[in-house]
């Protein structure tokens, strides 16, 4: 019981700080992060321990499923040679990098710093798909640094795995070929899987049109993709994140518009609730984890502040060249992207769940040393970035000059628009002509189709006639809510039709979209 009043109150919190989150045009996940750290600070407050588990099976697979699916196939073919090297260069630089300064500041013992370098060497897909997605970033940027963060957060806890076993079975004694064929087998193993898992459900789901049912699938396939790939020994967030991308590629292919409206607002509300618990958990750990230390550990906040450091500096040498291949127009300079992909580089509840998933002993019984320190350092690290990197994003992107400008989107949206309903139009008129169809429903989606395409015309007061359209159907709808409950409240009608007209009224309302 206590357990569900913390959830509780985790998601009670996450929905009034979102709120101010979005009036003050702030990241949620930083403002999260605060609130959680504000709350565990209040004197009387109980201890929270969450199990390692509990994040790993329950909170990572749906997170990073959603943002593998939001992944584009098309645009990732166009920064596959930068992803791929940040993904594993980068990786295997930030952990040694990390490790070894860990080794010279912190006094870990060189184990336990490789297994810290292998924690913080990865950026969190959900923290940049929450941070990214406010964010007017070119699509090439755009793709560049939520397929970083997937695939390098795939590689740095294979390596993760591959550095804990060292740690607790050995000791410390590295075998190069051993730790190459374990990389080798998690990574690859669960690239299979989630492959497998993908292919498994996009036959399902062909045969498949009940929304209920559609959801259900969708719900389960990241946990089918995560359980399977951990049961072979192989990686399941490798596993997830394939599954994710390979089934976002046909999504569109496998469910009709329906069915899509539905999955969205489904997944919205998942994606939302999980990731307001885990960025409040974030904050609420670190207090805890801080009161285990032992006492001549006292210099952590420094330690901490070093290897973010350490972290930032590993990202801009590696990231400089490479942005290159992605400068998003003529005349800018790779600095400037750079720059954007080095700060959106943040860490997230990802590696907290890897920290929390060290083992507290080592094979032989004893117990493993400098695990305390890392659990503080690692949530610090991610405390730092969420909050100073979060925060301060958004404006490191307006001054980088790469952002795109409103009218951009809007002019882009616009033209799109255009050229389907020419499309369209250019359809039906040769429907016309085969005389294919009778004629007043030729005539009916003529009109239609030219008064979108009308859209650009001004009317008398300056708007035009597209907008001036969607008024109307607006306040027409309006009418017809309103007369809909005053048949229900004077009992002419029964509470199934009610419903009925009213889910038929919400979608015309829903395809207008906004005022």
């Amino acid at each position: 019981m206590h357990s569900v009043g913390i959830v509780l109150f985790l998601v009670a919190l996450a929905t009034a700080v979102a709120t101010f989150a979005r009036r003050w045009r702030v990241p949620a996940p930083s403002l999260l992060v605060l609130a959680g750290l504000g709350v565990a600070l209040v004197p009387g407050v109980p201890r929270l321990h969450i199990p390692p588990q509990t994040i790993a099976l329950v909170v990572l697979p749906p997170l990073l499923y959603a943002s593998a699916e939001e992944l584009s196939l098309r645009d990732l073919r166009m920064v596959w040679r930068p992803v791929t090297i940040l993904a594993f260069g980068l990786v295997f630089a930030s952990a040694a990098a990390v490790g070894f300064t860990a080794v010279a500041v912190t006094g870990l013992p060189p184990a336990m710093a490789f297994v810290l370098g292998a924690v913080l060497a990865s950026t969190d897909p959900v923290a940049v798909t929450a941070l990214g997605r406010r964010l007017a970033l070119p699509g090439r940027v755009q793709v560049l640094v939520q397929a970083e963060s997937l695939f390098n957060d795939a590689t740095s806890l294979v390596l993760f795995k591959v550095a804990v076993g060292i740690a607790v079975a050995t000791g410390g004694a590295v075998s190069l070929p051993a730790a190459g064929g374990e990389f080798l087998l998690l990574g690859g193993g669960g690239s299979v899987v989630g492959a497998a898992v993908a292919g498994l459900v996009w036959l399902i789901r062909r045969r498949t049109t009940d929304p209920v049912l559609e959801t259900v699938i969708a719900l389960v396939t990241p946990y089918a993709a995560y359980v399977l790939a951990e049961s072979a020994h192989t990686s399941g967030i490798t596993s997830v994140v394939v599954a994710g991308v390979l089934l976002g590629r046909s999504g569109h292919r496998l469910s009709d518009a329906r069915i899509r409206l539905q999955l969205h607002a489904v997944y919205a509300v998942v994606v939302f609730v999980l990731e307001s618990v885990v960025f409040s958990i974030v904050g609420l750990e670190l207090p805890a984890l801080v009161h285990d230390l032992p006492r001549e550990t006292g210099w952590w906040p420094l330690q901490a502040l070093a290897l973010a450091a350490v972290l930032i500096a590993v990202r801009v040498a590696w990231t400089l060249p490479l942005t290159r291949a992605v400068k998003p127009s003529r005349g800018r300079l790779s600095w400037r992207v750079a720059g954007v992909v080095t700060w959106a580089g943040t860490r997230g509840v990802m590696p907290l769940a890897a920290a929390l998933s060290i083992p507290l002993t080592a094979d032989g019984g004893s117990r493993l040393a400098g695990r305390p320190l890392v659990l503080v350092l690692t949530t610090a690290v991610v405390v730092f970035t969420l909050v100073v990197q979060g925060l301060s994003l958004a404006s490191v992107v307006n001054r980088s000059g790469i952002a795109l400008e409103p009218e951009h989107t809007v002019r882009e949206e616009d033209d799109a628009r255009d050229a389907l309903n020419r499309a369209a139009l250019d359809h039906v008129e040769h429907l016309a002509a085969l005389e294919a169809m009778p004629e007043p429903v030729i005539d009916r989606v003529h009109r239609g189709l030219t008064a979108r395409l009308d859209h650009s015309i001004d009317g008398p007061d300056g708007t035009t006639v597209d907008a001036a359209y969607r008024e109307l159907r607006h306040e027409v709808l309006a009418v017809q809510n309103a007369e809909l409950h005053r048949l229900y409240d004077g009992h002419r009608i029964s509470d199934t039709t009610r419903r009925r007209l009213q889910h038929e009224l919400d979608r015309e309302e829903a395809a207008l979209g906004t005022r």
